[in-house]
């Protein structure tokens, strides 16, 4: 039963489980392990600008984001439809996703559509992830909005992983061998020139997202509407800015946005610099990385699916501080190596076989991330979690909103940190290490919400 007293069926919970299943290759294909490393080192000039001028996409994105998202969540929760507004945020999603085709080495403006396409999607993804999270306490109680948000995040790593796999095994070459991860031939040509595995992600993600989100139109319950758009517009602005002052009043969901709005700048660039960072310390093409990260989809999965029972067990908080204490060890390490040398100062015979575990340092730089994909999704999972058990249910969209709004915010905060401190440095290691501060000082904020029991 959900919070409405209505009951919801089955297929209605997995066809919402689905949204993340059908949003997932994006971020994972484009926004971490083939899409922005292709960008960094066959668009850019050199990998350095390629970073930055991802990082310029990311927090551009992330402003729009943290500007516009409450406002709709506030709009959304006066009309009392969502669907209506994933529709809406779906298409141009699916069009900016369909643009990253065209930008080829060599062609014109290539990397202006690169990044304005990646911008656009990430906008529009984000919104329509707004809504749909909103969507939750339609559909089940809150005493198991932590198993239904883990399984959704689950779900997320696992579409992640298929269509990595899909990129791997029939698009993208080994620059070593030519072939596929299954020893194929690349179906779109061998002409490593055009990086046309590379760009495949963007349409791949675009055909993706469309199957895989139309059982949430047809089969997921949308709740009733309440008002008309104009008047909804009025009184969800109005909602909104009574929201803010109410939860700068309320102490503790005020420290949880702050909380998040640390935590998640941080994964922000981890994730959006992680491709980039192992493409230059270990000499990885997308072949490797994109391994690496079959790897860290599937930890990310198990990760979630554990997080999301540990959630309903042990609550969100206790998930959260686990899932940063592993992000801050795990990234240490991660900072720690390059291709000669482990833990800073102890150096490593040189790697003598070629692939991802040639060496000590491809080994442990393995393992470290493992471990980060495995905390990543129930930092994100119970961040949603907790935010259902810290806010009225009739305001639940707007809260998400704001969810929104801290997470996106200073997005840019940790991106242009981590550029700061490699220019400072001249050292790509140092240059990771403010991801580091922004993850403890999320969980130094966090002890200071106390969720009511």
């Amino acid at each position: 039963m959900s919070e409405t007293g209505l009951p919801a069926k089955r297929i209605a919970l997995w066809s919402w489980i689905l949204f993340d299943w059908a949003g997932q290759p994006f971020f994972t294909l484009v926004t971490t392990f083939v899409f922005a490393p292709f960008v960094a080192t066959a668009l850019a000039a050199t990998p350095e600008q390629g970073q930055t001028l991802w990082g310029f996409a990311t927090s551009a994105s992330g402003l729009a984001i943290a500007l516009l998202a409450p406002v709709l969540g506030a709009i959304a929760d006066a009309t009392g439809h969502r669907k209506p507004w994933i529709l809406a945020f779906s298409i141009p999603f699916v069009i900016a996703c369909i643009c990253l085709w065209f930008a080829a080495p060599g062609s014109p403006h290539a990397l202006t559509i690169a990044l304005a396409g990646f911008a656009a999607a990430t906008l529009c993804i984000e919104f329509a992830t707004v809504f749909n999270n909103a969507m939750m306490t339609d559909l089940v109680p809150r005493t198991h909005v932590g198993r239904l948000s883990g399984t959704g995040w689950a779900m997320g790593y696992a579409g992640g992983l298929v269509s990595l796999v899909l990129v791997l095994g029939f698009l993208a070459a080994s620059p070593d061998t030519g072939k596929t991860l299954l020893g194929l031939d690349p179906i779109l040509g061998s002409d490593t020139a055009s990086r046309a595995g590379d760009r495949a992600t963007g349409p791949l993600s675009a055909l993706w997202y469309v199957v895989f989100v139309l059982p949430l139109f047809l089969f997921t319950p949308d709740a009733p509407r309440r008002s008309a758009l104009g008047p909804a517009i009025r009184s969800g602005v109005a909602a909104l800015i009574a929201s803010l002052r109410l939860a700068r009043q309320n102490k503790r969901i005020f420290l949880f946005l702050l909380a998040n709005m640390a935590y998640k700048d941080g994964l922000v660039a981890l994730f959006a610099f992680g491709g980039i960072y192992a493409a230059s310390q270990l000499g990885w093409a997308a072949f490797q990385i994109g391994s690496f990260g079959i790897l860290l989809t599937v930890t990310g999965t198990i990760g979630a699916v554990i997080g999301g029972r540990m959630d309903d067990r042990y609550g969100p908080k206790l998930v959260l501080y686990a899932s940063l204490a592993l992000l801050i060890a795990s990234g240490l390490g991660l900072i720690s190596i390059d291709r000669d040398t482990i833990l800073f100062v102890l150096p490593v015979p040189a790697s003598t076989t070629p692939g991802l575990t040639g060496s000590l340092p491809e080994l442990l730089f393995l393992s470290l991330g493992g471990v980060i994909g495995f905390a990543a999704g129930p930092l994100q999972s119970a961040s949603r979690s907790l935010l259902v058990h810290l806010v009225p249910e009739e305001n639940i969209g707007q809260y998400f909103g704001l969810l929104a709004l801290s997470g996106k915010v200073t997005s840019f905060l940790a991106p242009l940190a981590v550029s700061i401190a490699t220019i400072m440095t001249g050292s790509l290691a140092a240059g990771m290490s403010p991801i580091l501060v922004f993850f403890a000082l999320g969980a130094v904020l966090l002890t200071q919400v106390r969720p009511e029991k």
